[in-house]
Formats: C-alpha cells, structure tokens, sequence
C-alpha cells in the first residue's frame, strides 16, 4: 500500500515543527522532526567538542539517533538518552546548522528519514525534505515568515524562562542561521519548484494550520 508523503520546508523559527505536529495531528498522520535529529547530533558534538567537520565525521558511525512516537508525540533519543527537552537553545541551534552541511551527517540520517517516510503516512519537515529527502512526495510545502516576525515569536516564547536573550540577540541568530542554512555547499535551504509558498508572517497560528491541512486534503482529494 502506497503511503502517503507530505514535505515541510522553511527556515528556522517559521513554525514548521509545530504547525506539522497539529497538522498530522488532525490527518492521523505522523510527524517527523528532522530538524530535531540534527540538533541532537548538534547537542552530541557540543557535549564531546567536536563541532569541526573533520571531527564530527570521525565520530558519527558512534552516533546512534533514534526517533520514538509516544503517545502521537516524536520523542528523540540520543545514544539511548531522551534529548527532546534538551535541543532548543539558540545554542544547540547554532551547532545543528553547522552540523548539517557535513556530508557524513547528512548521509547517516538521510535512509532512517527515507525508511519512516516509506512505511508511514508522514508530514516530514525540515530544510532540504522536498529538494532531497522525498523528492517525490505528494505535495511540498515551503512555510516561511519574515525574520523579524521569526524572532519575536521566539521571544515571546522565550521570555519567561531564566537568561532569555534580547530580542536584537534572536533576531540576529536567526539571520545567521539563515544566511549559514542558504549557503553552505551540501542541501542549501531552498523552495522547490513545486513546493506551495506558504508565508506566515501575517497569520496566527491556527490559521497557517488550517491553510495547510486544507492544502493537503484538496491534493489527496
């Protein structure tokens, strides 16, 4: 039985992981962070100081990453350890960007992302899912919104928790994630050609969701 794709891209802070969660949510799809698999290699390298391409390249075949769905929700397991709660600093962010654009990286998570595409009905997001990952998958999406809009939902976000950076400190994280994600040689973050442009900055968040499941059911209808 054919199963059924659908590719998220955009940059980091446009909403994808978690408009994807309530989007799959609503179809009975899973969802797949891959997003998330690399920040758990980024978390890896900063833990062991090896962040330097040749370095983290040595020591990936020892990096085990896996993904659990508990309860609906994608759980993501270092080397046997829960890291969910422990990759969304700006920090670990930094480190999966730059972690990303090493081929042996990007080779040692690409077939578990291909493998749970083809036995899942799946919402997968990332930067490189359409252009890369699934190719071929049903409909495409790039979600995006403008930096500084980017930056003040993670601050909001952000703002209550003990050393929240300022909102000039986001804002500028966020425009070198981007410029490192757009430039660097392996899968820049780029819109497919047949990927649907999907900006958020003037939307709510219940809003982009139902703009996207809807886009969804009139493809598989």
């Amino acid at each position: 039985m054919k199963t059924i794709n659908i590719a998220i891209d955009g940059p980091s802070g446009a909403g994808k992981s978690s408009i994807s969660k309530a989007v799959a949510k609503d179809l009975g799809f899973i969802h797949v962070d891959t997003g998330a698999m690399y920040r758990a290699i980024g978390l890896y390298a900063i833990r062991n100081g090896c962040l330097e391409e040749e370095q983290i390249t040595k020591q990936i075949s020892e990096i085990e990453i896996e993904l659990k769905f508990i309860g609906g929700v994608q759980r993501v397991f270092l080397c046997g350890e829960d890291v969910s709660d422990y990759i969304r600093s700006p920090e670990v962010s930094m480190a999966a960007s730059r972690v990303s654009a090493v081929p042996a990286v990007r080779k040692h998570l690409l077939d578990l992302q291909k493998k749970i595409a083809s036995e899942n009905n799946i919402i997968m997001d990332g930067r490189d899912i359409g252009t890369v990952v699934l190719p071929h998958a049903d409909l495409k999406i790039f979600l995006t919104a403008s930096a500084e809009e980017r930056a003040s939902r993670r601050y909001l976000e952000l703002r209550e928790k003990p050393g929240c950076p300022e909102y000039e400190e986001i804002l500028e994280d966020i425009k070198k994630r981007d410029y490192q994600d757009m430039h660097r040689d392996i899968a820049p973050l780029c819109q497919a050609e047949d990927a649907v442009l999907v900006d958020s900055s003037a939307m709510g968040f219940h809003e982009v969701v139902e703009h996207i499941t809807a886009l969804i059911k009139e493809k598989l209808d």
